[in-house]
């Protein structure tokens, strides 16, 4: 039986699930899998995830290929005739083709052994609270652990037929940001009978820039972006409380740390200037994705001789990937697939070219009969 990719991909992008909700998910990848699945195939559960484990001819190593299957809380608006059915939940930063292509290249290893054992990881939680680190630190993963491991992101950037990579850094250190604001309510007319957190946070975003600006080495690159701010709910009464949620980004694992220490000072300082009570949670940690240079080389090497596919060298970001985790203990690479399409990751319009499973597909297949 040859899997339907292009209806596979579809159906996945109707049940998107945020992270360690995926049971629909699950279900829906082990039907395939086990569809596809021969006398040398095992697979593993961990929580939402999946292992599966197909074994070589004569094998001397375990590649492996990860897949990240989570959603986003984003209410899509496509209009495709295959939207989204679960409201507010939405594949936007490609996950159903990321699980997609892992399917299509199993199903290729599992019909053609190579020599060597391949273990497919279907993972749960990218998008938060982060599930590469639990996941590799599972009784299943370091059961099955891998020699070396790769991963694939599509590029609404890059056009079809076209990969993306580089050795070294390729995704940044990032931290999630909340920050809670406690003083005294009260009315407008009254306002030295309470302590104003609209005015406190405030403040707080301004200092907040001058970490960065100030406190680092400017050859460092390092980020702190406030994109949500809370406070009050009447015009004519002054807010008990604020909360600001941002992300701190930085290419150098030591500046995150050094952000958080120099935003604590400021906050113990806060509290005694405007007399009121601030509390800090660093939510999800994802450490840098840093590829390992041999293999990068290899890969271009095969899907430029080989296949048809272009390569590009890719820039460093400063977006954030959980693999990194993976990556600081297993030595591998991550690349970016092109999928064209007009509009960006995590954005509710976001409809990549179904022809990029065809050649994610492909580069995946090539990478690992190359070992």
């Amino acid at each position: 039986m040859m899997l339907n990719l292009q209806q596979i991909r579809r159906d996945l992008h109707q049940i998107p699930e945020l992270g360690f909700q995926e049971l629909k998910t699950q279900t829906y990848l082990l039907e395939r899998i086990n569809e596809i699945a021969k006398d040398n195939v095992e697979i593993k559960q961990w929580k939402t995830g999946i292992l599966v484990y197909v074994h070589g001819k004569s094998p001397t190593r375990k590649i492996g290929f990860r897949a990240d299957i989570d959603g986003l809380p984003i209410l899509e608006q496509t209009n495709l005739p295959y939207a989204s059915l679960h409201e507010g939940r939405m594949h936007a930063c490609g996950h159903d083709l990321h699980m997609t292509i892992s399917l299509g290249a199993m199903e290729k290893v599992i019909q053609d052994p190579i020599d060597d054992d391949v273990i497919f990881v279907f993972q749960p939680a990218e998008e938060g609270p982060g599930g590469a680190r639990p996941m590799l630190e599972s009784e299943e993963f370091q059961q099955w652990k891998p020699d070396m491991i790769f991963a694939l992101h599509i590029s609404p950037e890059l056009p079809i037929g076209t990969v993306s990579s580089k050795p070294g850094l390729l995704f940044a250190n990032t931290s999630e940001l909340f920050i809670d604001f406690e003083g005294v309510g009260g009315h407008a007319a009254y306002p030295h009978l309470t302590k104003d957190m609209t005015v406190a946070a405030s403040n707080f975003v301004v200092q907040l820039q001058q970490i960065v600006s100030r406190g680092l080495n400017p050859l460092d690159g390092s980020v702190i972006t406030i994109g949500k701010m809370e406070s009050g709910y009447v015009q004519n009464a002054i807010a008990e409380t604020a909360r600001l949620e941002g992300t701190i980004r930085s290419t150098d694992a030591e500046s995150i740390d050094m952000i958080k220490s120099k935003l604590n000072r400021l906050m113990k300082g806060f509290e005694i200037s405007y007399d009121c009570s601030i509390k800090v949670d660093y939510g999800a940690n994802y450490y840098q994705v840093v590829n390992n240079a041999t293999y990068v080389q290899q890969f271009k090497d095969v899907i430029t001789q080989k296949q048809n596919i272009a390569y590009q060298q890719a820039s460093a970001a400063m977006t954030g990937e959980d693999f990194g985790d993976m990556l600081k203990e297993i030595p591998g690479f991550m690349f970016w697939l092109g999928v064209d399409s007009s509009y960006g990751l995590h954005n509710a319009r976001l409809n990549p070219k179904e022809e990029a499973i065809g050649v994610g597909v492909n580069a995946v297949i090539s990478m690992i009969q190359s070992f």
